[in-house]
């Protein structure tokens, strides 16, 4: 009887792993979930802030339109331990920077609730680039993600 109510709690405790591995996976997408690769977005506002967080980080910018109007955009970046490896900190981009950014849109093109992009490259006011960009996850491959394979 004991062996029993062993293996029992054996076969329930890898269950339980196992639906907790899969809510994991599931949590963590890949590009063509959410982005669009046929629609490339070039983006100049300013930094209201950066969500340095797993899987993803997120840079929130404020864009204003022509007609004076500002949209509020969140772009999609690597995990934070990506872009430290490439030279980004939490200070890279701080609140009132003004950036160039370049990536691709949400498929949910009418922005709704916000308007959400994948970023690859942020441009700052003085030249310099850094590659934001997420590799392996579908996401176009353009040579400029330092990490890519050559082909």
């Amino acid at each position: 009887m004991q062996r029993r109510l062993t293996l029992g709690g054996v076969v329930v405790g890898v269950g339980l792993l196992l639906v907790l591995a899969a809510a994991r996976v599931q949590a963590h997408h890949a590009f063509a979930a959410e982005f669009d690769a046929n629609k490339p977005v070039k983006l100049k506002g300013t930094v209201t802030r950066l969500e340095w967080v797993n899987p993803h980080s997120w840079l929130h910018i404020d864009v204003k339109k022509p007609d004076g109007t500002v949209e509020q955009w969140m772009i999609e970046g690597g995990p934070p331990t990506s872009l430290l490896k490439r030279g980004f900190t939490k200070k890279s981009l701080e609140a009132g920077t003004e950036v160039a950014v370049e990536g691709f849109m949400s498929k949910d093109h009418a922005c709704h609730p916000i308007c959400r992009a994948n970023g690859r490259d942020i441009t700052f006011t003085d030249g310099r680039k850094l590659f934001m960009g997420s590799s392996g996850t579908g996401a176009p491959a353009d040579g400029k993600d330092p990490t890519e394979a050559k082909k």
